[in-house]
């Protein structure tokens, strides 16, 4: 799967004129809330809400596209400790995607829309007083985001993104909603 994702990334590049890569690099940071949410067959199905946080980079080929890679942390929380046995568990995700961007303005700054999606490689960790475990898997990730370029280099937007994972019997989401702050180098 990772090769194929490099191929089709690597192709998609090839295939942009050399106008196309007169874009610019950025550097991204989010900070919101994530609900997350399990569901393990034959128990059931619980949620709760921590702190997220997402760095994100990469690069716009012109105003409208661009490609990103993050890492984004949705859950960090101690589920349980009685003082001597413990359970603790941590969702986190890299992934890799596009982002498609639209301005009111035909300047390219003012208030805009987005559009993000790709593919994540959640991780889902379980540090206990029994041991620990972890499980991951490949999953799409999409987003939605409104905000306001103040300059060619900076902007900031509020954001909604959708993660989900699975191993075995269990599945897992995230749904964060975060303010940004964007970059452009």
């Amino acid at each position: 799967m990772k090769k194929s994702l490099m191929l089709a990334c690597a192709l998609a590049l090839s295939g942009l004129s050399a106008s196309a890569l007169a874009g610019e690099g950025f550097a991204r940071a989010e900070v919101g809330q994530s609900k997350v949410k399990a569901h393990l067959d034959g128990i059931g199905s619980d949620h709760d809400d921590d702190t997220a946080y997402s760095l994100r980079g990469g690069y716009w080929f012109n105003s409208n596209f661009a490609v990103e890679g993050h890492y984004s942390r949705f859950y960090d929380q101690t589920l349980y400790n009685d003082g001597e046995d413990y359970v603790k568990g941590k969702l986190s995700a890299i992934g890799l995607g596009v982002v498609v961007k639209e301005h009111a303005t035909p300047t390219d700054l003012g208030f805009f829309v987005q559009l993000r999606g790709g593919l994540s490689r959640g991780k889902l960790s379980i540090n206990s007083s029994l041991g620990n475990g972890s499980e991951t898997s490949n999953k799409p990730y999409y987003g939605i985001g409104a905000g306001y370029d103040f300059s060619k280099t900076f902007g900031v937007s509020l954001n909604y993104d959708h993660n989900q994972g699975s191993g075995g019997d269990l599945r897992v989401s995230a749904n964060t909603l975060s303010l940004g702050l964007e970059a452009r180098f």
